[in-house]
């Protein structure tokens, strides 16, 4: 193993370690920050059903499955977004923009429409639209015979079908239930309940779990289809395969969050920058550093912002409009020679970010 591969994964784990320190405070701020303060210690130590029964209450059934939920939530987006992006080969795709938020709006504002239905019914048919999406891009793939790389033009028509079919929704409901609905679609992490946090956690590290398991072939594909063909994987299938999974992951992140934007197109192209190339350590910190994104924009939306109920979803679009304008620049400022050097890699140019006719 070279002197630069090395230095490549000391500094992967490295950033993986502070990433990993950073959801461990964000995690005892959000829990000990609220109506009812409590302490930085009690607060970690509440969360494990020791101290005071009243912080215990607060912290372990009010306050925990919302941070939870937003740590699984973002990492799943996270892995979603980058698996997307090096699959379709376009530094642009990613779950929000083929349909997936489109078919969880949808799926959760039908079941909202029918009034009187169990809470815990809404992220199921959030998870069941965004499925019903990924069901639709596998069938138009196979019975058209079209490359992979152009589902990400049907995900965009389907998305901005679905988009049209919840606006129309929304506007004819009553007026509780459009403003229950408008909050669900802009992307919140309200009301979640142990039960959402085990079932969709569960699924979450399931299909996470494969992901990884599978990342080898991602790193096949990497290599162009005559390549992968020749080492023995249909590149059709396998692609198709492979994204269907990274929908499946981004739709059940979307049952426990609602529809969160620019999280699984931000992360994978930050820690491109910091960490260099696709390997499975820094799938690890595309994990990491999503959970840690969307815990820290809930944070935001909920304790430091002026306007009370604004959801996490409109934090995470405000801060990735403006990287989605920088990475459009034809000539992006160059990053400053001493930054590059403390955080950068030696190489900036990974497989799975180049567009499809370069």
């Amino acid at each position: 193993m070279t002197s630069a591969l090395v230095a490549a994964r000391r500094r992967t784990l490295a950033l993986c370690g502070g990433c990993a320190a950073l959801l461990v405070t964000l995690v005892g701020i959000a829990l000990s920050t609220g109506r009812m303060p409590i302490p930085f210690l009690d607060a970690l130590r509440a969360l494990f059903g020791f101290g005071d029964p009243g912080t215990v209450l607060v912290v372990q059934q009010f306050r925990a499955p919302r941070v939870f939920a937003a740590l699984l939530a973002g990492a799943a987006l996270a892995v979603a977004g980058s698996m997307t992006q090096r699959l379709l080969r376009n530094p642009l795709a990613s779950p929000d923009v083929i349909g997936v938020t489109g078919g969880a709006s949808c799926g959760a504002v039908l079941v909202l429409a029918a009034g009187d239905v169990p809470a815990a019914l809404t992220p199921a048919a959030a998870a069941a639209g965004g499925l019903a999406v990924a069901a639709l891009l596998g069938a138009s793939a196979w019975r058209s015979r079209a490359a992979v790389t152009r589902l990400v033009l049907v995900g965009v028509a389907i998305q901005q079908g679905l988009a049209a079919v919840v606006n129309l929704m929304i506007v004819r409901f009553p007026q509780e239930l459009a403003s229950q609905a408008l909050q669900w679609t802009s992307g919140s992490l309200y009301g979640r309940t142990w039960t959402e946090v085990w079932v969709a956690g569960g699924a979450i590290a399931a299909v996470g779990s494969v992901s990884v398991l599978m990342n080898r072939r991602v790193a096949v594909l990497d290599l162009g289809d005559e390549s992968a063909g020749g080492l023995g994987l249909d590149p059709r299938r396998t692609r198709l395969g492979l994204l269907l999974l990274a929908v499946v992951l981004a739709s059940l992140a979307a049952a426990l969050s609602g529809p969160i934007g620019f999280v699984a197109l931000l992360v994978p192209h930050l820690v491109r920058r910091l960490a260099g190339p696709p390997t499975p350590a820094t799938l690890a910190l595309t994990a990491l550093t999503g959970a840690a994104l969307l815990l820290g924009a809930d944070y935001i939306a909920l304790n430091l912002l002026p306007i009370h109920g604004l959801p996490a979803g409109a934090v995470t679009a405000t801060l990735g409009a403006p990287w989605l304008l920088w990475l459009s620049l034809p000539h992006r400022p160059p990053v400053p020679a001493r930054l590059r050097r403390a955080f950068g890699p030696r190489s900036r140019k990974g497989p799975g970010i180049r567009n499809e006719g370069s």
